[in-house]
């Protein structure tokens, strides 16, 4: 089989399409319309990155739960071909590489270093934390004046608090580490700028670290300082992870609480059903369908082709490039009816959301919980939550690695 076998698509030519895609203008929350077509006409294809590469995309939900639980398909960013999504990824990954730029051994030997504070048990059991940090944020916002922006005010600073509790990290560095985080999480970031907030992010983690050295604490970096002093990590390598969990602690819940509000203020429906029951079998099924309805990773999950592998009647070659495209797998109507509808009775836990296989979210037991709270929490604190702007107004993250939106003001 050669090893373009898709119609009409040829990696030499113009009509491989750029990666990523467009939005339609006034549909912010679907993915772009050539994603649609792609899944439905050629869903194993080639696409064309910032860098002139043409790595493969899979579109098809089955297809890419197969992709992304194969062990011939590698996680591996220093691997030749691997389909970095930009400059700044490029800089960071090389710089700062953390056990999900990597395969096993390695991945699962760093991975089991981390993985008991993001336990079910042990994330049920900060739920009554996390739900104080969401009242008083709430307490706030009502004691002030509105309108107000509620990525400032209470979507940014929960999971911040709740991460920098969980790590170890003084919270009053915030603003330090959100402005070099969105720094490596925009798509227009030059090399020199990720490299620079790279630099700083692990020279902080790395002195937090020697702290924790001298001065052992409860908490997640105490437990990676104990694993560098009994031999079993560098130094580097647990400022590289301490960095990893406090950027994706933050970062990606933040997006789904403003992102998922606005969607709900857009489906009032779905908002007065959520308001208006006490069951947290509703909370967490409405958690699980804006999760899947939203999928704000919309970059894609990048790997590598280790060895010849064959997809839907297409081969994809060893050490070629390849790209899971979440957002739409979760809106394929083989495995979601009605995929563009957000029915939040629907409880999608099998969505992929948090990716597949080995490598998906080591915290989305934490996110889920998180966002249990505060979805069961702020529509029925604040009922009466609206937007002060048109839905055009809305600044989005277009330029985001994480989808979500830069202000989000309401009043009530």
């Amino acid at each position: 089989m050669s090893t373009i076998s898709t119609p009409g698509i040829d990696a030499s030519s113009a009509e491989v399409p750029d990666y990523p895609m467009t939005r339609a203008a006034g549909c912010p929350f679907d993915p772009p319309p050539a994603l649609y077509t792609l899944q439905a006409q050629a869903p194993i294809s080639r696409v064309r990155l910032w860098d002139g590469s043409t790595p493969w995309l899979v579109t098809r939900y089955e297809d890419q739960r197969a992709v992304l639980a194969d062990p011939r398909i590698s996680a591996d960013s220093t691997r030749p071909h691997y389909p970095y999504s930009g400059a700044a990824q490029m800089e960071r990954r090389t710089l700062a590489p953390s056990f999900i730029d990597m395969d096993d051994p390695e991945h699962a030997r760093l991975r089991r270093m981390v993985t008991a504070p993001f336990s079910i048990k042990h994330v049920e059991a900060l739920r009554p934390a996390i739900q104080k940090i969401v009242d008083g944020l709430i307490d706030a916002m009502l004691a002030g004046p509105t309108p107000v922006n509620l990525v400032e005010a209470f979507a940014l600073p929960v999971p911040s608090l709740v991460i920098c509790e969980l790590l170890g990290v003084p919270y009053a560095d915030h603003d330090f580490f959100q402005a070099n985080s969105k720094i490596l999480v925009t798509r227009t970031t030059t090399a020199e700028q990720a490299q620079a907030a790279t630099r700083r992010l692990l020279d902080y983690l790395d002195r937090l670290i020697g702290d924790k050295l001298a001065h052992p604490a409860d908490d997640l970096l105490s437990t990676l300082a104990a694993r560098v002093r009994a031999g079993e990590l560098s130094r580097r390598e647990a400022a590289n992870t301490g960095m990893l969990l406090l950027i994706a602690g933050h970062e990606t819940t933040a997006n789904m609480i403003a992102l998922g509000t606005l969607a709900l203020l857009q489906h009032p429906d779905q908002l007065a059903r959520l308001r208006e029951s006490d069951d947290p079998k509703v909370v967490a099924s409405a958690v699980e369908e804006l999760l899947r309805y939203l999928n704000i990773v919309h970059s894609g999950r990048r790997r590598v082709a280790l060895e010849d592998i064959e997809i839907c009647g297409v081969t994809i070659r060893a050490g070629e490039g390849v790209i899971v495209a979440n957002d739409i797998g979760n809106r394929d109507p083989a495995a979601f009816p009605d995929p563009d509808r957000l029915d939040i009775a629907r409880n999608p836990r099998h969505h992929v959301a948090f990716g597949f296989g080995v490598h998906q979210c080591l915290g989305q037991p934490l996110a889920r919980v998180e966002l249990q709270v505060v979805y069961g929490t702020l529509y029925r604190r604040i009922p009466t939550v609206q937007l002060v702007v048109d839905l055009d107004a809305i600044p989005f993250k277009h330029d985001g690695a994480v989808y979500g939106v830069y202000e989000l003001p309401i009043t009530w």
